[in-house]
């Protein structure tokens, strides 16, 4: 597996776009935009960054640097940053794919579809729905290294949505909820489910029309401090420290739902290229946004990542 990583190590952060781009239109349309919102969640360059650290107290340094909270970082969840991926359940066997492969075929998009060829005949999945997790695999053994990536046991988080299908999972994304039959007459504004973890049936928050998706998740008076000490004690399950994009610490990723949201303005664009979530705002309904900017127009399935920062400053 070290030839294979010197040889991943050859690809930039550009190279990297370039394959996602080339590979999006054959990965399954369950996991096109999650593992584009992974990639983003796990930006190479601050691995880049953390690489090049030579002490603890330089790690110490660069958090600092770039205002990070939170989890970021690879290293403790190998077998878990891509849970919201429906390819996720084919972990074992793409992980054993990459530490089997010997190839190294170029371009960096023939590689991947490589290592997914071989995930895809070991788990009896099609190819196209292990494509985007043998992506995200490479990925992280670039950022993580061969001894963590050979350590992690490569074990899939089970949970009650081991039973959906890709299908089951675009319908819920893509549903339209009724109002009901005399909602026009109650004089009430329109209300709309959020979900925030796909795997939970209880991870829901209702937005009222035009409402921002902090606003709303704020409504949501549940325990999450525990879960994630970025939160503010009853006041939902996204970190928020302002309304105003200026903390970045409430960024989402969309999985379902990103026309259902407002556009983008100039403020929140120009808050996203400082922190460094996006380097530039592609289209006016991005997968990644800020919560407390982005207004709900209907459904949305959104991911929460466990890190914020203004990794920006490292550009």
């Amino acid at each position: 597996m070290k030839h294979l990583y010197d040889h991943l190590c050859r690809y930039d952060a550009d190279a990297w776009s370039q394959a996602l781009d080339m590979l999006s239109a054959n990965i399954a349309e369950v996991d096109r935009d999650a593992t584009r919102i992974w990639f983003a969640f796990y930006p190479l360059k601050l691995a880049h960054a953390f690489a090049g650290a030579d002490t603890p107290d330089d790690r110490v340094a660069i958090a600092r640097k770039l205002g990070l909270m939170g989890r970021w970082g690879l290293e403790d969840r190998i077998d878990s940053s891509h849970r919201f991926l429906y390819g996720h359940r084919y972990w074992p066997q793409v992980k054993a794919a990459i530490e089997a492969t010997t190839a190294m075929p170029t371009p960096l998009g023939a590689l991947v579809t490589h290592v997914a060829e071989q995930a895809s005949a070991a788990s009896r999945a099609p190819r196209d729905l292990v494509l985007g997790l043998s992506a995200v695999g490479l990925m992280t053994l670039r950022q993580v290294g061969v001894d963590a990536f050979a350590a992690a046991p490569g074990r899939v988080t089970t949970d009650g949505a081991d039973g959906a299908t890709p299908a089951s999972i675009l319908k819920v994304r893509n549903r339209e909820e009724s109002q009901g039959v005399f909602g026009f007459l109650r004089g009430i504004r329109k209300q709309w489910t959020v979900t925030f973890n796909e795997h939970d049936p209880s991870a829901r928050f209702t937005a009222i029309q035009d409402q921002d998706l902090a606003t709303a998740a704020q409504t949501d008076k549940r325990e999450y401090r525990s879960k994630d000490p970025r939160c503010i004690p009853h006041e939902g399950p996204i970190p928020v420290e302002c309304r105003a994009a200026s903390c970045g610490t409430c960024w989402v990723g969309v999985l379902g739902g990103a026309g259902r949201l407002t556009p983008v303005e100039p403020h929140e664009a120009a808050r996203m290229k400082v922190f460094g979530y996006a380097e530039s705002v592609v289209g006016t309904r991005p997968l990644i946004r800020l919560a407390c900017q982005a207004k709900v127009e209907g459904a949305v399935s959104i991911v929460i990542p466990p890190w914020n920062g203004i990794i920006g400053r490292l550009s």
